[in-house]
Order: C-alpha cells, then sequence, then structure tokens
C-alpha cells in the first residue's frame, strides 16, 4: 500500500552493532556489515517480523510503500495507547483519506532495533491481521542497505562500506540482476523509485513491500490498450489500504515486464485507480493525484532476492522460483519464468 504521510523515525533509533562482515566478490577493501537479521513471516503475503511495544508483543509489517513508519489505529486501542489529533498533518492513500492522530511510545522493539520516546503517527481505517500493531516505513529502511531473502524467511540488514562500483550482491557469484535507484518525482515523499518496462515502455514504479500484490495504474494499462471491457479481463479481489474506499480492480493480459536484463512474457498483472483523493488543509475540494504508475508487490519480492542498496543508489535481484506477479485468472496460463534469470538463492 502506498501511504503518503511525513514525520521522520530517524532520529534517536538504534540499531544493533554489526554481527558479520561478508565478502563481495572482487573487492579486497569493501565490506558490507550486517547489522541485523530479522526472521520473517507471511501475513496477507507481506513480510512480518516480531516487535514489541513497552513490553508488548506485537506484529511488525515491513512497508517500504509507507513514506512513514506508524501505528494502526485498531492497534493504538487494543494497545491502551493515548492519542491526540495530529492537526495540520494528512495521510492518503489509494484508500483514500485518512485522518491522523499521534500517541507516544515509550519504546518500541524490534530484534535489537529500539526505538525510545517514539512520537508515533497513528491511522488507517482497516485492520491488516490481527496482531499487526506497526507498519515499519521508508523513513527507517532509506537509513540503510535492505536484503529482502523471503524464500529463506529472512530480512537483513547493511552498512557498506568502500564499496562504490562493486555488485552487493554478495549471493550471486554468477551475477545478479541491477537498476539504479531513481530520485523520487515527489521529494517530499521518497521511496524506492524504479524505472521498468510494460510491452517496452519505460514505466515508473515502487517497490511496496506492503502490497501482497504487484499492480498498475488503470491509465497506465489503458495507455497500453488494456481495460476492464478487454476480452481476457477479469475483475480480482478489491486491494486492501489505510482508507475508507476500496477500488476495483482487474487482472489483465500484457505483452511483457521488464526490469534489467529480466524480461517476462505475457504476464497477466493486476491494475487499479491508482489516484489518491485527498484535500488540501484549509480546503474542502478533493484533488485526485496519481500516486505512480506501478507498484512491485510482495509477489515480486517472493519469486526475487532482493538487495536495495541506498549506499550505491542500486538496486539488485536474481530470480529464485515461482510466478512473479499473483496467479492468473481462470481460464489465462501462468506467467512464464522470466528470460536471463536462472534461479540462484
Amino acid at each position: 500500500m502506498v501511504i503518503r504521510v511525513r514525520l521522520l523515525l530517524t532520529a534517536s533509533i538504534t540499531v544493533g552493532l554489526a554481527t558479520a562482515s561478508l565478502t563481495v566478490a572482487g573487492a579486497s577493501s569493501c565490506k558490507l556489515l550486517r547489522i541485523a537479521e530479522w526472521p520473517i513471516q507471511l501475513e496477507n503475503q507481506t513480510p512480518i517480523v516480531d516487535g514489541e511495544i513497552n513490553g508488548r508483543k506485537i506484529g511488525v509489517q515491513l512497508n517500504t510503500g509507507s513514506t512513514n513508519s506508524l501505528i494502526l489505529r485498531s492497534a493504538a486501542e487494543r494497545l491502551g495507547l493515548t492519542r491526540q489529533v495530529a492537526r495540520g498533518y494528512r495521510a492518503y492513500g489509494v484508500g483514500g483519506e485518512t485522518y491522523v492522530e499521534y500517541a507516544f511510545v515509550d519504546e518500541l522493539k524490534i530484534g535489537e532495533t529500539v526505538r525510545k520516546n517514539w512520537r508515533a503517527f497513528v491511522l488507517g481505517e482497516h485492520d491488516l491481521g490481527k496482531d499487526i500493531a506497526v507498519l515499519l516505513g521508508y523513513d527507517f529502511f532509506e537509513q540503510i542497505d535492505v536484503e529482502f531473502d523471503l524464500a529463506n524467511n529472512a530480512v537483513r540488514l547493511f552498512h557498506a562500506k568502500d564499496c562504490d562500483g562493486v555488485s552487493l550482491a554478495y549471493w550471486a557469484p554468477g551475477g545478479a540482476g541491477e537498476v539504479k535507484l531513481e530520485a523520487s518525482l515527489d521529494p517530499n515523499y521518497p521511496l524506492i523509485d524504479l524505472t521498468v518496462q510494460i510491452n517496452g515502455k519505460p514505466t515508473r514504479a515502487v517497490l511496496d513491500s506492503g502490497s501482497s500484490a504487484s499492480i498498475m495504474s488503470r491509465h497506465l494499462a489503458a495507455s497500453l490498450g488494456v481495460t476492464p471491457e478487454t476480452p481476457g479481463v477479469r475483475a480480482t479481489a478489491r486491494s486492501v489500504d489505510l482508507g475508507r474506499k476500496l477500488p476495483d480492480s482487474w487482472i489483465g493480459p500484457f505483452q511483457s515486464f521488464a526490469i534489467g536484463d529480466e524480461i517476462i512474457r505475457n504476464p497477466a498483472i493486476r491494475f487499479t485507480d491508482l489516484d489518491a483523493s485527498h484535500t488540501e488543509i484549509g480546503s474542502r475540494v478533493p484533488i485526485a493525484t496519481e500516486l505512480w504508475q506501478m507498484v512491485l508487490g510482495a509477489d515480486f519480492l517472493r519469486a526475487h532476492r532482493v538487495l536495495v542498496a541506498h549506499s550505491q543508489r542500486k538496486f539488485y535481484f536474481t530470480y529464485v522460483g515461482g510466478p512473479v506477479f499473483t496467479p492468473a485468472p481462470h481460464g489465462q496460463p501462468e506467467t512464464t519464468p522470466p528470460d536471463h534469470a536462472a534461479p540462484a538463492r
């Protein structure tokens, strides 16, 4: 889910000291220091880690699609956190706008990572699972290099030192795909922004580990000749976001999807209205904003091993097997494995 709200979590966060230094092929001076490894489980097909708020156990969704880390409103109620209205803030996503509160948390703990005296945003109109209380957003992940290894039920955090010009895909001695991290179209809302190609058309996409499925905008699909009325298109379950409205979505056939040198032929990809309707502060007139052309969700991460190297502004990936996108609707073939992508774990 792509959520736009901004208040940094960076201050006063402590991450455990490096526990291992990994060797990077062909680089004697490069050191990739692993500072944490979190075991993950999947809830609604998205990565969840165990955590604590004020000593009480919670589930934490790793959500690179949220600009900010936050507490779900239902969880704040369950945890008995005192809330106040966060005046002057707006939060909106595909599901529309949701009002923002804040609560003070004495301690948030995830493994050895600790945040004390956290003034946390509280928002959201829907539960994401019975134990999920916190969305750990991009304000945390932008500080580090992060590896998603969902095939091995792990997410790893790294600090790279003296690694300019060196591939950080340490698990892939035969090489890995790579693309650059793009500058965000809106610097007020930075996320993991990439360029991919749909039917050969360059497309901006964001990596959203909090979205169970990859999805493209209805406008982009229409520009490629695919609409809800196109033969072979089928309606599918609505996407879950934090706003009140859940937009309709469909799965449609496309000619190709490409990222770096990886090409997927004849993929079936979801599409929906990725417009967010919100009001500016002091106004009652709703504004519709298309958030992104495409979101790469947790289905992409389940089929790949990925390292987001903020230290180099690069995105490394290898295909590990299985469908890259969610299963095709009845009557259509499953997405074929990508070209130029032998499984590498």
